[in-house]
């Protein structure tokens, strides 16, 4: 039988993992608000290639996967799972550079909303469904709809959305690996995706020391930091309530380019993430929920 604690944990256990959370939601967008910047300097794909690259390198380093031995299922498995998740970065920082921050990731999580959805058989998700789908019209640049975005960008973000449902779909088949493995494999693929279609488009430009740093400050705060923090987190709070928590990843990512990049919404816009915020917290909670 489960203790009170481990699913009811008092106030004072939650604080500092909770804080985690946050940390990471905003060392994440910090990060992004960061790349935005240097767009116009090294492109998209030299600041995807920076990103993905360092943090190759860096979860390297920390967990050392080539001392276990991988089977050639695991093989198979971290292949499609880093190539969708070198993709998945490439298209959002494509999304980023057309659209705000904050609207981007928010058509971006309708991804893991939508592997989460299609998992349950409640009735009650369905309003859950229908939030997303309304928060989608206000933000989709439909005939008719209050949105007003440019469409490339945002099917940039949906086909962001589309690798990180399959990000976690191949994730959670590369996860029993021991270690690390799974995430520092998965990231160099990644890196083995992105890198050469950086240093395609963007050249010699990535061998400046000053712009190279930044490369490095951005992996930092965009992977290294923020996967340390969720794994802490992780350790600590029910599952639920950490998905609760990451659900705000759309209102964070908006007040960090508001606050950084200077990016502002309307009042729709802010109301399409607040229901899209709304629906992935209901999917975190009911998912907990159901595994009660």
């Amino acid at each position: 039988m489960t203790s009170p604690a481990s699913t009811s944990p008092l106030p004072d256990s939650i604080l500092l993992p909770s804080l985690a959370v946050l940390g990471g939601q905003i060392s994440v967008n910090l990060g992004a608000a960061i790349a935005k910047n240097l767009f116009p300097v090294i492109g998209v794909e030299g600041i995807t290639a920076y990103r993905v690259g360092f943090s190759a390198l860096i979860l390297l380093a920390i967990f050392r996967p080539w001392r276990y031995r991988l089977t050639r299922k695991d093989v198979l498995n971290l292949l499609v799972y880093g190539s969708v998740l070198g993709l998945m970065n490439l298209l959002i920082y494509r999304a980023f550079a057309l659209i705000p921050i904050g609207i981007a990731v928010a058509i971006e999580v309708t991804g893991p909303l939508a592997v989460a959805m299609l998992s349950s058989r409640r009735p009650r998700d369905l309003f859950a469904v229908a939030c997303a789908a309304f928060g989608l019209y206000l933000l989709l640049p439909l005939q008719g709809s209050p949105g007003s975005l440019d469409p490339v960008g945002v099917a940039y973000a949906l086909g962001a959305a589309l690798c990180w449902a399959l990000y976690i779909i191949f994730g959670k088949r590369a996860s029993t690996l021991q270690g690390g493995q799974a995430v520092a494999w998965g990231m160099t693929v990644a890196a083995m995706v992105t890198v050469p279609i950086g240093v395609a488009y963007s050249g010699t430009a990535l061998l400046a020391p000053s712009i190279a740093l930044m490369g490095l400050a951005i992996a930092m705060l965009s992977s290294a930091l923020p996967y340390s923090l969720e794994i802490f987190a992780l350790r600590r709070l029910p599952q639920g309530v950490f998905g609760m928590f990451s659900s705000a990843a759309p209102a964070v990512s908006a007040l960090a380019a508001m606050a950084v990049l200077g990016e502002l919404l309307s009042l729709t816009q802010w109301l399409a993430i607040a229901c899209i915020v709304f629906a992935s917290a209901m999917a975190a909670l009911g998912a907990q929920g159901s595994k009660r």
